[in-house]
This record gives C-alpha cells, sequence and structure tokens, in this order.
C-alpha cells in the first residue's frame, strides 16, 4: 500500500571530502546557474536601442531603483543596496518557482536493497530546508549591520544598542539589541514556515485528490512564494534604512 512520506530535513544525497551535499543544495546551485546564465544571455543582448524584451528590463529596474532611492532618500545608496536586494528576491522568488518544474520532487532514487526502501528525491525545493532559510538570513543579517556601522561608524552605531545615558535608555538599546538577533529567527522561520508549509498542503492534496485539487493550490504557491520573495527583500531594505538612521532620528 503506498504511503505518504513528508521529510522535514533535506536528504543527503552523497559526500563530498566528508560534507555532505544535500537535494537541497544541489536544487540552489541550478537555480543560481540558471539566474547567472539568463544574466550573461540579457547582458550580451543589450543595445543602444532597446527591443521590447530589454524596455521591460529597464523598466523594471528604473522601478525598483525610484522606489529604493524613495525608501534610502539618496540615489547613490540606492545604486549601492539594488544588486543586494534584487539579488535576494531573483534568487527566492525563481527557487520557490522551480519547485514546481517536472522532476523536482519527483525524479531520483530509492534508498535500500532492492529499490523498495525510502524514496530520496534528487532535487528538493531550496527554501524547504531551514539550513538555506537560515543562510539568506545571515547575509541579510550581516548586510544590514555592515550598512549601519558604514553610515554611522562603529561606535556610533553601537550606541545605539549599549547606552548608560539612563537606566529606561539601557534598557531600550537591549531591547533594541535582541530584536536585531531576532531578525536571524523571523527572517528564516518565515519563508521556511511558508514555503513548507506549501509543499506539505500540495503534498497532501495530490495524494488524496491527485486530479482537481494540486493545480489550483500550486497556482495559489506560486503566487506565495513571489511574495515571500518580495517580503524578505522589502524587509532588508527596510531595515537596513533604520540601521542607518542615527539613535535620535530612529
Amino acid at each position: 500500500m503506498e504511503t505518504l512520506h513528508i521529510a522535514l530535513k533535506a536528504e543527503t544525497i552523497w559526500h563530498v571530502f566528508g560534507m555532505p551535499i544535500t537535494n537541497t543544495l544541489i536544487t540552489s546551485v541550478a537555480a543560481a546557474s540558471i539566474l547567472l546564465l539568463v544574466a550573461f544571455l540579457v547582458r550580451a543582448r543589450i543595445s543602444l536601442v532597446p527591443g521590447k524584451v530589454q524596455l521591460v528590463f529597464e523598466m523594471l529596474v528604473g522601478g525598483v531603483l525610484s522606489y529604493m532611492e524613495e525608501m534610502l532618500g539618496d540615489a547613490r545608496l540606492a545604486h549601492r543596496f539594488f544588486p543586494l536586494i534584487a539579488t535576494i528576491f531573483l534568487f527566492i522568488a525563481f527557487a520557490n518557482i522551480l519547485e514546481f518544474v517536472p522532476g523536482v520532487g519527483s525524479v531520483g532514487f530509492f534508498e535500500g536493497s532492492g529499490g523498495h526502501g525510502e524514496f530520496i528525491p534528487l532535487f528538493r525545493s531550496v527554501n524547504t530546508d531551514l539550513n538555506m532559510t537560515l543562510a539568506l538570513a545571515l547575509i541579510s543579517f550581516f548586510a544590514i549591520e555592515f550598512a549601519g556601522v558604514a553610515a554611522l561608524g562603529f561606535l556610533k552605531y553601537a550606541g545605539k544598542f549599549v547606552t548608560f545615558k539612563s537606566p529606561l535608555a539601557f534598557f531600550i538599546g537591549l531591547i533594541e539589541l535582541l530584536s536585531e538577533v531576532a531578525r536571524l529567527i523571523s527572517f528564516s522561520f518565515r519563508l521556511f514556515g511558508n514555503i513548507f508549509a506549501g509543499e506539505v498542503l500540495i503534498t497532501v492534496a495530490a495524494f488524496f485528490v491527485p486530479l482537481f485539487l494540486p493545480v489550483p493550490l500550486m497556482l495559489f504557491e506560486v503566487f506565495v512564494g513571489l511574495i515571500q520573495a518580495a517580503i524578505f527583500a522589502l524587509l532588508t531594505l527596510f531595515f537596513i534604512k533604520i540601521a542607518m538612521m542615527p539613535a535620535e532620528a530612529h
């Protein structure tokens, strides 16, 4: 009898020099490689007289830059952080969409003798691995802290969290410090929870109602994946803005 199997932990495919290579890592490398290939192809086709595709890209880039300039209040800062924000959004969004490409989650092998053991997919949705979402959260976290130190200087930035002006100011600074660290948890678990829950929902629907329910759920999860990518990128931009504000303005 067929059973429903849902794995919380990413499965290890093989080891390289003792380091486990998981199916989510393989998928993330594939997603990054495809994005790099598309970037090179777009770059090679850029011309002074834009075609329709180039015009769409220019409108999108211009719109995002305009929004970032408005948010940060400085065109120079917008151009500085645009690669980070755009990369975060594109990678998360494409990785979430890649989940619904045929072969992801269905191509793999059976672990065990005789091909009757547990099925191990070769590719798995990237953001259903908490290690991956935590790595993205760390990138965002260090970018935020770097932006604050670069804008205010180390001592002035540290003074937002450690101050002895008054007991109340010290307590508020401690809360701010804890909230900075808590972002690692909120960033990683928000993305992981939404994407993993969607994958579980689709898996259960495909198991019990395989003919009708999975397709509309997949369309909904594509929308959720894009929204989560936008939220992750926008929150990173928002916290960068806050990090660069002096303690008085904040």
